[in-house]
């Protein structure tokens, strides 16, 4: 074998030797580690106490999401459709003061309406709508989980009328919000900040308005029932 074949051979060996390499390192800065937490941020701490602790389980499941709907892009909504869908919110709060599970229902379906009509999986389908919502909304999906959880729960009749039972609705509810704002917002896809100050300024951002926003009959001790 010559000496100039065989230094081709190396040549050749080394571009895919270092190729590997950098695919290697992409893989892991896009699914493992510091970028997963960041990503998710409370979403990644949830996982991993799901998963007992078991750190590199968690990440697999939340790689996982991020094959599946990392490439999702949001249908837009127009001026008039983020409109209905807000004066349809209003009304959902409103209608808390009588009937707070009957509203909370309303709001977990009106959730996953927006949510279908932004690009997400059906809402019928609700575990993997909320999978494709915590990777691009992970500050937020827990919201739309604990309202979720509320009304299946205030239909099964395990929730009370008054007292924690009540609060806990409110809570969802405000909870809720913060997603539903996300969703409907002009600024909706760009709320993801790439710094974790950034995410912290948005999420802080996102309570200051679904407050602005909420009627008072969400803050009253205690509201009216049916």
């Amino acid at each position: 074998m010559s000496t100039g074949l065989i230094i081709l051979l190396i040549v050749i060996a080394a571009v895919v030797v270092l190729g590997a390499a950098t695919l290697l390192l992409r893989s892991r800065g896009r699914h493992g580690g510091p970028s997963l937490k960041h990503r998710f941020g409370p979403e990644y701490e949830r996982t991993v106490a799901l998963h007992d602790g078991d750190t590199a389980a968690a990440e697999r499941e939340l790689a996982e999401r991020v094959e599946r709907h990392g490439d999702l892009h949001e249908k837009p909504l127009d001026g008039v459709e983020r409109q209905r869908y807000a004066d349809r919110w209003t009304a959902v709060q409103e209608r808390f003061v009588d009937s707070p599970r009957e509203a909370v229902a309303e709001a977990d379906r009106l959730l996953g309406e927006v949510a279908a009509v932004r690009g997400y999986p059906d809402g019928g389908r609700y575990e993997e709508q909320l999978a494709a919502l915590s990777v691009h909304h992970a500050d937020h999906v827990d919201g739309y989980r604990q309202v979720h959880l509320a009304a299946r729960t205030g239909a099964d009749g395990g929730v009370g009328e008054t007292g924690a039972g009540t609060e806990e609705l409110r809570s969802a509810l405000l909870g809720a919000r913060a997603l539903f704002d996300e969703l409907t917002s002009a600024e909706s896809g760009r709320h993801r900040a790439s710094s974790g100050t950034g995410r912290s300024t948005a999420l802080d951002k996102s309570r200051t308005h679904a407050r602005s926003h909420a009627p008072w009959a969400l803050h009253r001790s205690r509201p009216k029932e049916s």
